[in-house]
């Protein structure tokens, strides 16, 4: 009997998720060990800084290559998709290394940095510095990505789990070592701590998951992907759709800088979103479960969802109204006064924000199931498109809500791209009624 053919249990789903929430929890203390190597920096607010600006372009030039992840768990069965999604994963490598190369040996860099960032003259060049070293993060990133695809598909999520053990014993290592030597100099010690985690971290993906697509058969029949083209076709609208998503940060950012308390707006949407992330963290592989899954018993996959789905939105609930949200965000985050205030309400504005993500990750796992990424694209222009008119309105209406104009708008913007998504696209018109049998 086959692995497909084996009734699906919630053993087994919690086997196969729990894992992959895991991993995606434990990325925060990689920041952490980072963040508190850097503060032993004798100018540790300019070198923090250095660091966390280069850091926020690399994330956005990383966000596709996580897409591929997502790409591989949905289109590789055989070695020869396999082979098709490599052709397109080095395109797209060559590409974002040559991005990196004129950012950091030409004035394009300069410009970037000063002009769309704001940073100072006199700390471009540690910044363009940084992202020198920062840019090979790709490489290693792509590696360990489409080896999780392949992974993930064959239920093997516990070396998900390893790989970041691995990383973070390797990071933390090393910042030991820059801490004794007394050599955090500059924010490039922490893009090289970063980096060698993310090396660690593909070398474990690579090991296992090569020994995986060594054992998958060479070409299935009947099987449509063959070539470069078909993985584009499929890869391609997922990619307009991340660049799309690009936008939403810069615009809450320029937009809280015209509230009435901009220090103040800026500072508690950081803190609620820092919070949210973790409440979310663990949840953001539902479409995993959907992906392997949903074929071989939806409905035990639409139990799961259902019982997943609530727990994000009830937890950040609990902290933002009851009185934990003063212990949480007073005694924790050593947060008081008018900001910790300010974050309470901002926290309370994020609660949408955690009910809809779940299940926009849910219906996110039946399209790329059935192959219909166009529609992810749609429904991320709508999510983007509701999110500026609500900064806007809110903006103009009530200036002195502060880091809550933010919230409200990419809450509301990413109810927007879910509801859009059923009633419109039918893959996505299914999930809620499907959700309720």
């Amino acid at each position: 009997m086959s692995s497909d053919q084996v009734p699906l249990s919630w053993r087994r789903l919690l086997a196969f998720f729990i894992p992959m929430g895991l991993s995606a929890s434990l990325v925060t203390i990689s920041h952490v060990i980072i963040n508190r190597t850097l503060a032993f920096a004798t100018d540790a607010e300019v070198v923090i800084a250095s660091y966390a600006l280069a850091m926020s372009l690399v994330t956005i030039t990383e966000r596709p290559s996580t897409l591929l992840r997502q790409t591989c768990s949905a289109l590789v069965r055989d070695r020869k998709s396999f082979t098709a999604l490599n052709s397109v994963t080095w395109i797209f490598l060559a590409f974002v290394l040559a991005i990196g190369v004129l950012i950091v040996y030409t004035p394009i860099g300069k410009l970037i940095f000063s002009h769309l960032f704001g940073v100072e003259d006199e700390l471009v060049p540690r910044v363009v510095g940084v992202y020198g070293v920062l840019m090979y993060v790709s490489i290693f990133s792509v590696i360990r990505n489409i080896y999780q695809g392949i992974i993930i598909t064959n239920n093997r999520t516990k070396w998900l789990t390893i790989g970041m053990g691995f990383r973070l014993a390797g990071m933390y290592a090393l910042s030991l070592f820059f801490i004794s030597t007394d050599r955090v100099n500059s924010g490039t010690v922490g893009a090289i701590i970063f980096l060698v985690g993310m090396m660690i971290e593909a070398i474990v993906s690579y090991s296992e998951g090569r020994n995986i697509a060594k054992r998958m058969p060479e070409q299935l029949e009947q099987y449509p992907v063959r070539t470069r083209g078909h993985v584009f076709t499929f890869y391609k609208p997922l990619l307009f759709s991340s660049f799309v998503a690009m936008l939403i940060g810069p615009a809450i950012n320029i937009t809280l800088g015209k509230t009435e308390g901009i220090a103040l707006a800026i500072s508690s949407f950081a803190i609620a979103s820092s919070l949210l992330q973790l409440m979310l963290s663990f949840f953001t592989y539902i479409h995993q479960i959907v992906l392997n899954f949903h074929p071989i018993d939806a409905r035990k996959v639409r139990q799961f969802g259902m019982i997943t789905g609530f727990i994000p939105a009830l937890l950040l609930g609990i902290i933002a109204y009851t009185p934990l949200s003063y212990w949480v965000l007073g005694h924790i985050m050593n947060v008081s006064g008018e900001l910790l205030t300010e974050s309470l309400y901002t926290l309370r504005a994020f609660v949408l924000y955690a009910l809809v993500m779940p299940w926009l990750d849910y219906a996110n796992g039946l399209i790329l199931l059935r192959g219909q990424t166009k529609a992810m694209f749609r429904s991320q222009m709508a999510n983007a498109s509701c999110t500026f008119i609500m900064l806007i309105t809110l903006l103009f209406i009530f200036p002195s809500w502060n880091g809550m104009v933010g919230a409200l708008a990419q809450s509301i913007g990413l109810a927007a791209e879910f509801m859009y998504c059923n009633s419109r696209d039918p893959a996505y018109g299914q999930t809620i009624r499907l959700a309720g049998q």
